[in-house]
């Protein structure tokens, strides 16, 4: 039946498939440069690309149909693409500007404004425990991600509870339990392949606790699993039953190396669950950082957070003009 892990052997390198915690990264460098150093193939990609095109001269419509490509074989997408167009064609306008030099920042100016809007902060503190289930496909990054949140929630002072409920892959189980130790968390857990039964375990096991969050790791599945899908929608209506009104958060986890895949599965897990927030993940070894803006253009749920690495801290809250920066600069 089932388990409260607070301790376990790590697993195998035959158990695992993702890595295992990483870590902790060198202090010197600041949140902000670390942001740009994982950003540096996108931001080579582009800069290769715009350098010759802000290097100064006429703006004329070569120069937009040159910036049209740029941004389309950066992920931005074609959507979100021809809408940066448009309204960095009215700032050129608006603004009598006249040289490629100029364009920069009115190319900045119009991402800011389609990702700002994605920089909403969770909130946690409306209820006990607040139940934050976390989804995406297999291998997004789900189970490293939850270790990080654990971190980031009891530096804040929280008390955190993690929900083992993926049940298809032994692997993310010993994952889980991994972090655990590491952060000295209650993992609850079964092997008996029931995911609704976990949750609905851990969730009581959080109130009789008075435990302030529970993160509810689900099986990773293909969008086009429909029946896997009705599954995890199924998860989400036990959670519901064992807390009215859990689970208080849906995060999506996207492995932004998948590029405008990415966007399909906002689509069909948003379409399924009702996401109320994502997280991007393993951003240090894409070029493919413009997806961001497809996601934002196609289905503007706020980004949460942001993984640059496998560093224990490596997972931070996002912010519309440090990723822009770091992306362009």
């Amino acid at each position: 039946m089932f388990d409260i892990f607070k301790k376990t052997k790590a697993p195998t390198p035959e158990q695992a498939t993702e890595p295992s915690p990483a870590p902790a990264p060198e202090k010197s460098l600041a949140w902000g440069e670390r942001l740009k150093n994982s950003l540096s193939k996108t931001r080579k990609q582009l800069g290769q690309q715009l350098a010759g095109l802000f290097g100064g001269g006429k703006i004329d419509a070569e120069v937009f149909e040159e910036l049209e490509t740029v941004l389309l074989t950066s992920d931005v997408g074609v959507n979100a693409t021809k809408n940066l167009l448009n309204d960095i064609k009215n700032r050129v306008k608006a603004q009598s500007l006249d040289d490629t030099v100029q364009l920069k920042a009115a190319l900045k100016a119009a991402l800011s404004d389609l990702l700002t809007p994605l920089e909403q902060n969770l909130v946690t503190s409306e209820h006990q425990p607040f139940v934050i289930m976390l989804a995406g496909v297999n291998g997004a990054g789900k189970t490293t991600s939850i270790g990080k949140l654990a971190h980031a929630f009891q530096a804040q002072g929280k008390s955190v509870l993690i929900a083992a409920g993926d049940t298809f892959r032994a692997a993310a189980r010993e994952q889980l339990q991994v972090w655990g130790e590491r952060n000295n968390v209650h993992v609850v857990a079964q092997s008996s392949g029931d995911a609704a039964a976990v949750m609905f375990d851990a969730i009581n096991s959080a109130i009789a606790k008075k435990i302030d969050i529970v993160l509810a790791d689900t099986a990773g599945r293909l969008p086009t699993q429909m029946h896997l899908m009705d599954e995890i929608a199924k998860v989400k209506r036990v959670m519901d039953k064992a807390l009215p009104g859990a689970p208080h958060e849906v995060l999506l986890v996207l492995d932004a190396n998948t590029g405008q895949n990415a966007v399909s599965q906002v689509k069909a897990f948003d379409d399924a669950l009702g996401v109320t927030g994502l997280v991007l993940s393993k951003l240090d070894g894409t070029a493919k950082g413009g997806v961001i803006a497809a996601i934002a253009e196609a289905r503007p749920i706020p980004i949460r957070f942001i993984g640059i690495g496998e560093a224990i801290d490596d997972l931070r809250p996002f912010k519309a003009s440090e990723f822009i920066d770091a992306m362009l600069d």
